[in-house]
Order: C-alpha cells, then sequence, then structure tokens
C-alpha cells in the first residue's frame, strides 16, 4: 500500500503513509476533521457521510465534523489503527470507492491551499519539558559554569513545567513582542519594557488521546498508547524577562506568551518504522521510568530565519529529534506518576532539541551563546535576537525509502511589543 492516486512527489510531507490529522475550514463552510494527502486535504465527514469509514468505530458519530479533533483523541488506538488503515486502503490507487466517484471526490478534496488551518485541539492543558541533555548542557555551562552544568536531578528525572494552554496558536499566527521586567547584571533595579532577548525553541510536541482516572498513574510501557500524534513546536522565549523572574518559581511570563504548533498531527504510528534508540541513560532510570523498547525518532528537524523586508532566508539549526534523552513514553510516565490525570487533547512538548555540535542547537541562546557569537545571515547582517519583523519558520521530516512522513511546518513572525502609553497613564504613572 504505498502508491495513492492523488499524486505526491517524493519529497512531499502527505504521501500515503503518512496521512496526518488537522482541523481545516473552507470559505463559507464550518470547520471539520481532514487529512493531508499531496497538495489536498480530503474532508472526513464527507467520505464518513457517504458511509465509507463504516465499521471503524468513528463512523457516524460526527467525529469527523467536530471542530477540535478532541473526540476522536478520546477513541484511543484501536479506533485510531482503524480509521488508518481503511483510509490508506480508500486512497490506494488500487481503491476504485473514491478514485472512480467524480462527484464524491469533487466534495471530498480540496486544495491544501485553498483551506485555512486552525488549531487541531482544544488544548485543556500544556506541559512542557526540559529533555535535551545537549540543551541543558548548554544553558547550565552558561549560567552556572561546565562543572555545574547539569543539576543533580537532571539525569534521574524529565525535567518539566506547566505552561499556558490559552496562547498555543496554529502556524502563521503573528506573535507580539512581550512586555515585561528585566534587569542587567550591573544594574541595582529592574526596568520596564520590550524584551530585548526575544527568542525561539525549537520542540516537538504531542497530544495525549484517552488520558487516566485521578490517582491512576500510567505505566511507562503503555504511556505510548495514549499519545495520539505529533506536531512540531516553537515555545518562544523571552530571555531576559525569565533570567530576572524565574528564581525560585520558574518559567513564567517570558514562556506564557505565544506557543506556536504545527496543525497537522501526524500519528504515532506513522512514525512507527523511523522509531530508534534514544541515548544511553546513565544512571540507570528508577523502574518506573525503564522502557523496554527503543523510545526515540529518527525525525530531521531545520530552522529558517527570514528577516522583513530582505533578501534571503538564512537556515540556522539543522537537527534530530533522536537526541532526545528523556522518551515521550518516560515523560508521560513521570508526569502521571503522582496520579496526575490527564485528558484528551492535553499537550506535551519536549522542550528544547540541541544536537553536540554548533548547528544543531534549538535556540539562539545557544547558537549566538548569549549573544556573544552573532549568526551571520545570508542577506546581510547579523543576529543575537529575533528581531520585529523576523519570520521563525520550523519544518521536520522522517526520510523513507522514497517517500518522507512530513509535519509541515510551524512559522511565526514577530510584530513590535505594544505601546507603553497604551497600557500605562503617562501623565499619573512613572514608567
Amino acid at each position: 500500500m504505498n502508491h495513492s492516486f492523488i499524486d505526491t512527489k517524493p519529497d512531499s510531507h502527505f504521501p500515503i503513509q503518512n496521512l496526518p490529522y488537522g482541523i481545516f475550514q473552507k470559505k463559507g463552510q464550518s470547520p471539520r476533521v481532514g487529512t493531508a494527502i499531496g497538495d489536498y486535504v480530503l474532508d472526513l465527514s464527507v467520505i464518513d457521510e457517504a458511509g465509507l469509514l463504516d465499521g471503524t468505530g468513528a463512523e457516524r458519530k460526527e467525529i469527523f465534523s467536530a471542530s477540535s479533533l478532541n473526540p476522536f483523541m478520546a477513541l484511543g488506538c484501536p479506533v485510531w489503527t482503524a480509521v488508518r488503515s481503511k483510509l490508506q486502503y480508500l486512497l490506494n490507487a488500487d481503491t476504485p470507492d473514491i478514485r472512480d466517484n467524480e462527484e464524491l471526490r469533487s466534495r471530498a478534496f480540496n486544495l491544501l491551499a485553498d483551506v485555512q488551518m486552525l488549531l487541531p485541539a482544544e488544548i485543556g492543558d500544556y506541559t512542557d519539558f526540559y529533555a535535551s541533555k545537549e540543551h541543558a548542557t548548554n544553558v547550565g555551562t552558561m549560567f552556572r559554569g561546565k562543572d555545574h552544568a547539569l543539576m543533580p536531578n537532571w539525569t534521574h528525572l524529565p525535567v518539566g513545567y506547566h505552561g499556558r494552554a490559552s496562547s498555543v496558536v496554529p502556524s502563521g499566527t503573528s506573535i507580539r513582542r512581550p512586555l515585561g521586567q528585566r534587569k542587567s547584571q550591573d544594574s541595582e533595579y529592574p526596568v520596564f519594557g520590550p524584551s530585548i532577548q526575544l527568542d525561539f525553541e525549537l520542540e516537538m510536541g504531542w497530544f495525549i488521546g484517552p488520558g487516566n482516572n485521578l490517582g491512576e498513574p500510567i505505566p511507562v510501557n503503555k504511556a505510548e498508547d495514549h499519545v495520539f500524534g505529533l506536531v512540531l513546536v516553537n515555545d518562544w522565549s523571552a530571555r531576559d524577562i525569565q533570567a530576572w523572574e524565574y528564581q525560585p518559581l520558574g518559567p513564567f511570563l517570558a514562556k506564557n506568551f505565544a506557543t506556536s504548533i504545527s496543525p497537522w498531527v501526524v500519528p504515532l504510528e506513522a512514525l512507527e518504522p523511523f522509531r530508534v534508540a534514544g541515548p544511553k541513560q546513565e544512571p540507570k532510570p528508577l523502574p518506573y521510568l525503564q522502557q523496554t523498547k527503543d523510545g526515540a525518532f529518527n525525525i530531521n528537524l531545520e530552522v529558517y530565519l527570514t528577516p522583513e523586508n530582505k533578501e534571503g532566508t538564512t537556515k540556522i539549526t539543522n537537527t534530530n529529534f533522536n537526541y532526545m534523552y528523556w522518551s515521550i513514553a518516560q515523560q508521560v510516565a513521570h508526569h502521571t506518576i503522582t496520579g496526575c490525570n490527564i485528558r484528551p487533547g492535553d499537550m506535551h512538548a519536549s522542550g528544547t532539541i540541541s544536537g553536540p555540535n554548533r548547528e544543531e542547537r534549538g535556540s539562539l541562546l545557544e547558537l549566538t551563546w548569549r549573544g556573544a557569537q552573532p549568526l551571520q545571515l545570508n542577506g546581510g547582517g547579523e543576529r543575537c535576537w529575533i528581531e520585529d519583523g523576523d519570520t521563525i519558520t520550523i519544518s521536520g521530516w522522517c526520510q523513507g525509502d522514497g517517500y518522507r512522513i512530513g509535519f509541515g511546518e510551524v512559522s511565526g513572525k514577530v510584530l513590535p511589543a505594544v505601546s507603553i502609553a497604551d497600557i500605562l497613564d503617562a501623565e499619573t504613572m512613572e514608567i
């Protein structure tokens, strides 16, 4: 089942081997569930209405006419597998059901260029981890020195924090530069104003399907049964705001203003051929974190920076998800070991993904070594931090034999901060 009647090029992110899910909207229509194939989105509500998804466990339940993937996510692995298998059968070059039905094809397929992609889920909770050893080592070295780069707990548990679900936005959403307090090392008091050390963070995220009951942890070797699929994540970060606010409780305003994600959710099943062993874990994790199968995935990741009104886009990062020290399953197991309940549509993110080489670092903080080593741009100029008008674009894919399993991209353009005068009464308040 390697060929579809919908033509896809070898470098297409959306061949029949992928079939990611997303929420799309065509002008004049309500949002609904689709799957990407080549340059098209297949409207699953249309083929469900035609009876072509009967027998999957998701049929005729308004699952695919919903405005989010949450109802589908909640159904679990057996239904996900059945729907995916049926879609691959229906889209196969040898299957006539849709291929030879011109009226159905005209209603079911829309060009991707003609639809608007929306946020794929109603995200109840968002948890961000810190699971790349290279990233944690780089950051720790900058702030604490090489001998104390990793905190004592880092190799024993997946460090994480609870993020802000309300500011998770789909690709293409412009990002407003945040305001906040920042304090330089040689100043006694902080100042208030726009962040001047705005950064991106290259991450992967995953959506939770069936959750767990409060008080019932998810075992590490069953954790992937609760993972619906993966997306690209840019967890924007205001480094100067964070440096002042994070002691003692960690990220807050520096991270809550925006997190961008790609619109297509790639099923975990589509990534199975690209499963690999992750880094060796020393010391050996405690028993509740010991995963019996390989937990990493070979996903190529790239980041591009495009300045406003200037020629030239620069690839600034080229790395891989398989560098992650803590696996998806380990992060889910650790998240729930207290009995914390996770729910359909919850999103987890990996934390910044960095590799051992400079060009594999997943943030400007690392790429420029906190601004001391500026990046040179193809069109001239340099960057230590993101400037107003810059667009950051992340792309990712797994390379198969003659095909790719891709995630599309997540991009966002940075807009200037709101005017301080717009939020303060300049006549009565000291800025």
